[in-house]
């Protein structure tokens, strides 16, 4: 396995945004979706990810409802002047019914969301403010300005979208700069490609992949969800079940080989992927792998110094437009949905 503990380079997030390392970490699973988790052992993992140049820690509100934010409050606040801290406003959800998911995009609600999570953060300041999810039925020029408006009050410092179309960037960035755009990009996920990659590259805004691998299944952790948890957040995703989920395990063939000749792992090369499409597209790209265990951030940072030739990338080039089932068992809140 290609694993180093030498720290990664830096990029620039965006025309606007400040230098991070060119992998970020996703902490979304320290609190809940992914089955158990130990904190002692996530403390040391997000102390590793910062040692290996990892700088870019993205969190949400809706993270086992702020509880993901007050975890990293200690951590944020230990090292304020060395990372760059990323949270997200816009899924409503109920404490009474964990099912639910809502959007809250109108003004009123961002002014209050923003105050909260600066309260469970203990910062003064928030580096990158996303909306997590777009309610079509608000005016985007409404939350935009709204968002604007922390911007000039001091309370963020640069502000992100997450799962929104190239026009809808366009839109955004109208009304004022936008600095990232985060969603869902990976070998098995390429929506982003349609329109948004393109509008990113022309403003100069930095995409930020979550799932860059495919929340596991790419790195081998699991072929069906039938083997996860009963309350793992994949056992309600279409393309981890049932017999999506073997013709899905089918594709990676590819993978496995570009793994065996780099002496690398599926993992690895899934995220070298997604790096290199920093130079297909031709912007800046920081994707934020999710992890609890220190060994992965190792392997996951590793990755980031894997290049792979044309012919490998060419191999693996059909595998997204096979991919059996939809991302979410719900579609109606991603950018998919709006093309």
């Amino acid at each position: 396995m290609s694993d180093t503990h030498e720290p990664i380079a830096k990029v620039g997030l965006g025309t606007d945004g400040p230098l991070v390392g060119v992998q970020g970490l996703g902490c979304m699973g320290i609190s809940e979706f992914y089955g158990p988790t130990d904190d002692t052992a996530a403390r040391a993992t997000l102390e590793e990810a910062l040692a290996l140049g990892v700088t870019l820690f993205d969190t949400a509100d809706v993270y086992g409802l702020g509880a993901n934010e007050e975890f990293l409050a200690p951590f944020v606040r230990a090292h304020r002047d060395e990372i760059t801290l990323a949270t997200k406003f816009g899924i409503a959800r109920k404490a009474d019914d964990l099912r639910y998911r809502g959007v809250r995009n109108d003004p009123a609600y961002i002014r209050q969301a923003v105050d909260a999570s600066l309260r469970r953060l203990g910062v003064d300041v928030i580096d990158l403010y996303y909306m997590h999810r777009r309610d079509p039925a608000v005016p985007f020029a409404e939350s935009v300005g709204a968002m604007a408006e922390l911007v000039r009050a001091g309370k963020v410092r640069h502000l992100g979208l997450s799962e929104v179309t190239g026009a809808e960037l366009r839109e955004a960035h109208a009304v004022h700069p936008v600095t990232a755009v985060q969603s869902e990009w990976s070998l098995f996920s390429r929506d982003v490609e349609v329109s948004l990659a393109g509008a990113a590259a022309e403003l100069g805004v930095a995409v930020v992949p979550y799932s860059p691998l495919g929340r596991g299944f790419l790195a081998g952790s699991f072929r069906n969800a039938s083997e996860l948890g009963a309350d793992d957040f994949r056992q309600a995703q279409p393309r981890f079940t049932g017999e999506n989920a073997q013709r899905n395990a089918d594709l990676l063939e590819p993978l496995r080989a570009a793994a065996q000749a780099h002496d690398a792992t599926p993992g690895q090369i899934a995220l070298a992927w997604v790096q290199q499409r920093a130079q297909v597209h031709g912007l800046a790209v920081v994707p934020i792998p999710g992890t609890r265990r220190a060994e992965r951030v190792r392997e996951n940072t590793a990755a980031t110094r894997i290049v792979l030739d044309e012919a490998e990338l060419g191999r693996l080039e059909p595998i997204a437009g096979q991919v059996a089932g939809d991302r979410y068992a719900d579609m109606s809140s991603t950018s998919a949905a709006r093309e």
